[in-house]
């Protein structure tokens, strides 16, 4: 009798690979970290300011894995192309820093508008072509994550500029997609619904805000921080090896409707 065989699940560790987190010191970024390092990566952990950072790595290594900090802004480009130049090159980079100044549009400053477009967008960008360039001249497959959220494929009251954003991100990662490809190297968003984190945990205490957002979302409750995890190690692990170019969702359901 011929034994069937079977194909080989490829598995969700990322033993021995590196991984730069931007914006690792707090909520997305932090989850991000704490699940790749589960994982078995050796994690960066990227952010303006050190004492979280520093924090969220002692943290890691006290379980035994691996973390170390870089202190930089990620919105001054020769400084992020200088930082990253001095440091083994990545296998993995969740590109998550970012913010969001929400307001009607009417009422939008050109201050606020610039801090948003800058940090969303050209942080963004910049970054991911650092990490690119040190994987291609290094020969290395890799993962490229842009944290992008579910306001990268609907609209929303008071987050014109921020939806602006992360639309451009979604058709950034696309085209990226299609450049790094023949490096073996993937892009793709993770599109996440409110996730509760201190930057959106005031908003959503506001009782008509927390029913506007629960009216949306079909598992009936807001995200949170265990809900990113699974994903991230899911996009940055060879099960995810076909995937490029592509918006995972995690977002209750809110684009279903």
């Amino acid at each position: 009798m011929t034994t069937l065989a079977l194909p080989s699940q490829p598995g969700f560790r990322v033993d021995g690979r590196r991984a730069l987190i931007t914006g690792a010191g707090r909520g997305l970024g932090m989850a991000a970290a704490a699940a790749l390092a589960d994982a078995g990566a050796h994690v960066t952990l990227l952010a303006r300011s050190r004492h979280d950072i520093e924090e969220l790595a002692s943290a890691i290594r006290a379980r035994g894995q691996q973390a170390e900090t870089l202190q930089l802004d990620v919105t001054q480009p020769d400084a992020v192309s200088a930082a990253l130049a001095e440091r083994e090159p990545f296998h993995i980079l969740v590109n998550n820093a970012g913010t969001n100044r929400p307001a009607l549009a009417l009422d939008v400053t050109e201050t606020d508008f610039d801090a948003v477009l800058t940090l969303n967008v050209k942080g963004a960008f910049f970054v991911a072509r650092e990490v690119a360039r040190g994987m291609i001249q290094a020969g290395l497959r890799g993962s490229i994550i842009q944290m992008s959220s579910q306001m990268g494929h609907v609209g929303s009251p008071q987050r014109t500029v921020y939806c602006a954003t992360k639309h451009a991100l979604e058709g950034m990662t696309k085209a990226l997609a299609w450049e790094l490809g023949p490096h073996g190297i993937r892009v793709n968003t993770l599109c996440p619904t409110f996730i509760e984190t201190a930057m959106t945990r005031a908003q959503l205490q506001t009782p008509e805000f927390r029913e506007f957002v629960l009216a949306k979302i079909a598992l009936g409750r807001v995200g949170q921080l265990e809900d990113i995890m699974g994903p991230v190690v899911f996009l940055a692990s060879d099960a995810a090896a076909m995937m490029t170019g592509s918006a995972l969702l995690v977002d209750g359901g809110w684009t279903a409707s």
